[in-house]
């Protein structure tokens, strides 16, 4: 088939009308591309693009005395997340409250990554074993908590840790403790709460690379008498290494903003990256320090997920 820009064989390509003809048909095939993805263009500008280039230009200006934005530009919001003025000398200290927020969504976001991926790799395992027909109810089971709203799902988290809750009232019962164990408002609530939402992103993409997994290979493995750790270590997890990855960003990506759980869980103590911002926009009224810590957020999703396209994209062995 004849590309719509190819010059015919009988036309010398020295020929002014010729290049003229070429020309012409390229711009109308340009023309033509573009107008195929314009509507695309025009999605991922509006939907994506410009609120973000609104942000980033909030974050460079300063905040009005009762919300919104004054428009001069300023750096101070940059410097804020960080640092703090004193109000008399106006000199530069660090401002423990946010570096201690920013500290404990990183941590909580990888302690529930950690701690999903422990509990998720064995039970993608146990479902990628089962008989064929019984797999569907077992991811049927994985996911009757996406039925239920957030809200709802946390406030059972609650009704589980509270000084009356279930926990504590089974523990006097069983005669282990004599009083209830404060749980609730405290980071381990919020880490429970956390890794309860976000388990079945880690199951999910753990068992579709399990579920391809020849386990031949694996059985190989017992026959050449390596340890059940070695055949773990050594065969299933540089196998199912895709799923591994993907189910780590998948839950470190939205616990690391989450507003919700540590919200109620934390009770406001224990506030995290997305509490912090809410506040900015909200009660503090500080538009350009939200708009800055929103990017900031942004770059750490960014830089978690290079990482798992490096590791998504790694180069594999040749096939013959």
């Amino acid at each position: 088939m004849t590309s719509p820009t190819a010059m015919p064989a009988n036309v010398s390509a020295s020929d002014p009308a010729a290049e003229a003809v070429l020309r012409a048909a390229k711009r109308r095939e340009t023309w033509r591309r573009w107008f195929l993805v314009s509507p695309a263009l025009i999605i991922i500008g509006g939907i994506g693009i410009l609120p973000l280039s609104i942000i980033l230009l909030y974050s460079l200006l300063e905040p009005a005395e009762y919300a919104g934005v004054v428009w001069n530009f300023s750096v101070e919001a940059w410097i804020n997340l960080l640092f703090e003025r004193d109000m008399f000398d106006e000199t530069l200290t660090l401002a423990d409250a946010n570096i201690a927020i920013f500290t404990r969504s990183i941590v909580q976001a990888g302690l529930t990554t950690i701690s999903a991926l422990i509990i998720g790799f064995p039970t993608a395992y146990f479902i990628a074993t089962r008989p064929e027909r019984q797999r569907n109810a077992w991811l049927f089971l994985i996911t009757i908590p996406f039925w239920t709203n957030l809200l709802i799902r946390t406030f059972a988290i609650m009704l589980l840790v509270r000084d009356q809750g279930v926990i504590n009232n089974v523990l006097i019962w069983m005669g282990v403790i004599d009083k209830p164990i404060e749980m609730l408002f405290t980071n381990f609530a919020v880490a429970l709460g956390l890794i309860y939402v976000y388990l079945p992103f880690m199951v999910l993409p753990l068992y579709a690379s399990m579920e391809k997994l020849d386990f031949r290979i694996v059985e190989a493995g017992y026959d050449l008498y390596a340890t059940r750790f070695a055949v773990l270590r050594r065969v299933i997890v540089p196998l199912v290494k895709p799923g591994i990855v993907a189910g780590c960003i998948l839950v470190f990506i939205p616990s690391i903003g989450a507003y919700v759980t540590p919200r109620l869980l934390g009770g406001g103590k224990h506030m995290m990256l997305g509490n912090l911002i809410a506040n900015q926009f909200g009660t503090s009224r500080n538009w350009p320090l939200g708009s800055a810590m929103a990017l900031m957020l942004m770059a750490l999703v960014m830089i978690a997920l290079v990482f798992y396209v490096r590791n998504a994209t790694a180069k594999e062995p040749g096939h013959g």
